[in-house]
């Protein structure tokens, strides 16, 4: 089983997009019963919102079921219990790294790294481009699954 956790600052928007996206693809595939997939904040700002109106749009939009959520903090606990935790962007990993220990198990990645790119994944929260957001999130989770075959962690 592969635990999946997907970190933005609120875990409103980005995150709680990232979760939804990345099961639907899971599920499409036929690998649900492989992963264990989750969202958080690095802040207490949103925690016990629902998602975005925003994000819950663009998924309808696109015709991918929104996984019921209410915004929560990462913990320690959820470190130890994961095997990849993914940020949106670089103040996300700055702020991973500091609550994190600074990932004395190597389990942090920028999501985009996994599509060959350093580039952070604009907050929609401020930039209210729900759309640009989830292309890169589309971008990420092909990468991520790409990186995942070829390290032999899952086979379609």
């Amino acid at each position: 089983m592969i635990r999946v956790l997907f970190v933005c600052h609120g875990n409103i928007c980005r995150s709680t997009m990232a979760e939804s996206v990345f099961t639907h693809k899971v599920k499409t595939l036929g690998l649900s019963d492989q992963f264990l997939i989750d969202s958080f904040a690095t802040s207490t700002e949103e925690i016990g919102n629902p998602p975005h109106r925003g994000t819950v749009n663009k998924l309808r939009e696109v015709g991918i079921p929104l996984v019921p959520h209410r915004a929560k903090q990462i913990t320690w606990a959820d470190y130890e219990k994961s095997d990849y935790i993914i940020g949106m962007d670089s103040a996300n990993m700055r702020n991973l790294n500091r609550m994190l220990k600074n990932d004395p198990e190597e389990k942090l990645y920028k999501f985009l790294t996994f599509a060959g790119s350093g580039r952070d994944i604009a907050d929609p929260w401020y930039t209210g481009n729900f759309d640009e957001t989830y292309e890169d999130i589309q971008e990420g989770c092909e990468g991520f699954l790409d990186y995942l075959e070829k390290h032999g962690e899952i086979h379609y």
